[in-house]
Formats: C-alpha cells, sequence, structure tokens
C-alpha cells in the first residue's frame, strides 16, 4: 500500500512546484479529470494531484509528531510508575484513570477553537499530543510490570545495576518490539484526530492537509455539485494510509506478542 502511495506522491513531487500547484487560484477551477489535471481541480483553483502530494506529507507529519511525542511522554511515565511504585505510580496511575474518563475529542475541539487564529501544523501535532500520552502511560506502566519481577531483572539488580541502567540495558530492549507496535497505533490516532478536527474546519485553513481537503469538499457542497473527483481523492488515499498502517501495526503485533502469531 505505502509502495503505491510512495510512487505517487514521488511522481507528483517531481511534477508540480507543490508551493503554488497545491494552493488557490493555480489553476482554472473546478476541471474535471484530464490529462492536463489527472485529478482535477477544486473551487478554488488548486490542483487535485499537488493538494494530495502535500497533503499526504503535511497529514503524515502531523500523525508521526504526534504520535513520536504521546508516546515517549508515555513511555516515561509509564517506566517511572512501574518501575519505582510507590506514592510515585499512585499519582501517576491516578492521573491517567482521571484523564481518561473525560471525552478525549471534546478536549481537542475545546483546545482547538480556543488557538484557531493561529493554528499551524506544527501546534495542531502539539495539541493533539497533549491528549496522546495518556493510553501509552497506562499500556508501556502494564508491560513493565509484567517483567519487573522476572529472573533477569532479579539477577541484575544482584549483579550491581543501578535503576538508569536496568531501565536501558534490561528492559527497553525487551519491549522494542511493543514500542514499535505502540508507536504505529500512536501515529494512526494522531492522523485520525487530526482528519476529524480539520473536518471540522478547526485546522490550519490555508494548508492543503488531507483534513482541510475534505473540510473544502464539505464547505463547498462537492458532491452535491457533481464534482465526486474532488471527494474521492483525499479519501481514496486516506484508506490506503490507514490499511498500510494496520498491516504494519499487525505485523508488529505479531513480532511483540508471540502468542499471536499464526501457526503455518
Amino acid at each position: 500500500m505505502f509502495t503505491i502511495l510512495f510512487v505517487f506522491c514521488a511522481i507528483g513531487y517531481f511534477r508540480y512546484d507543490l508551493t503554488k500547484s497545491a494552493y488557490p487560484l493555480a489553476a482554472p477551477a473546478n476541471k474535471p479529470p484530464s490529462w492536463q489535471y489527472p485529478l482535477g481541480t477544486d473551487s478554488q483553483g488548486r490542483e487535485l494531484y499537488a493538494v494530495i502530494v502535500a497533503g499526504t506529507f503535511l497529514t503524515l507529519r502531523i500523525g508521526v509528531t504526534a504520535g513520536l511525542i504521546g508516546l515517549a511522554t508515555g513511555t516515561v511515565l509509564g517506566f517511572i510508575a512501574a518501575y519505582f511504585r510507590g506514592w510515585v505510580d499512585v499519582v501517576i496511575k491516578s492521573l491517567v484513570d482521571i484523564l481518561l474518563t473525560i471525552p478525549g475529542l471534546m478536549v481537542l475541539i475545546i483546545i482547538a477553537s480556543a488557538t484557531k487564529q493561529a493554528m499551524s501544523i506544527t501546534l495542531l501535532a502539539l495539541i493533539i499530543a497533549s491528549l496522546a500520552w495518556m493510553g501509552p502511560t497506562r499500556n508501556i506502566r502494564a508491560q513493565v510490570l509484567s517483567l519487573r519481577e522476572r529472573p533477569f531483572l532479579q539477577a541484575a539488580r544482584l549483579s550491581g545495576m543501578n535503576s538508569i541502567e536496568i531501565i536501558f540495558l534490561e528492559l527497553m530492549p525487551n519491549l522494542l518490539p511493543y514500542l514499535a507496535a505502540s508507536l504505529v497505533g500512536s501515529v494512526t490516532g494522531g492522523i485520525f484526530a487530526s482528519i476529524g478536527l480539520e473536518a471540522f474546519g478547526l485546522g490550519a485553513m490555508r494548508e492543503p492537509t488531507l483534513g482541510m481537503t475534505i473540510y473544502w469538499v464539505i464547505y463547498y457542497s462537492a458532491l452535491l455539485k457533481g464534482m465526486w473527483w474532488w471527494a474521492m481523492a483525499p479519501v481514496s488515499v486516506i484508506i490506503i494510509i490507514f490499511v498500510g498502517l494496520f498491516s504494519i501495526g499487525a505485523g508488529l503485533d505479531e513480532l511483540a506478542n508471540p502468542r499471536t502469531r499464526r501457526v503455518l
């Protein structure tokens, strides 16, 4: 899936000047797909091929940034809570449990609405990341707790290794497959959240992301006007991205959890 998307984007990257073609008034408006405009143009005069190429990069950038920050924060807090236990564990666990009861989408909408005038790609990623750490914190904590009393960790303590050495030399290598699978899940969640917020008009209005493209499709009632190509382009790419990420996540999950591996 990602190979197809990569080739598609590579062709568009070398064919178009994305700083112009992906923005308004770059082409005649409302043109259906043709040899000159392979994916057509929208009501703002943007070439949709260029919009999709630029939007794919921007949307993945939001998802990867939010996913990395959320997972990194969750990993640090999860390790601290599970390894050191005591009051630190109680505080972190209680905070996560409380925050997870609050509807995340509602909070994201409120924050995005309050910062709409200053919204940018980076700010949107940070807003999503601000609520992307609770799930990883809980999951990493559970994983570390399951490893904490294993014989190899007890042997490491008896050998004189300090807590930092145990975490980075013993625990972390054992959790790398799980962390990789979690990263894919976090990136997927970040992309999903960004598209959802942008579809409500809460993204960076001037940027040609996939979510904002869908917003403009809705805003201009493209389907009612028969402009099917305008909606088909971003939706098709979003499906490819999610199917590709799901396939990668499923493969990494089999690696991280031997019990899910298929028996040939």
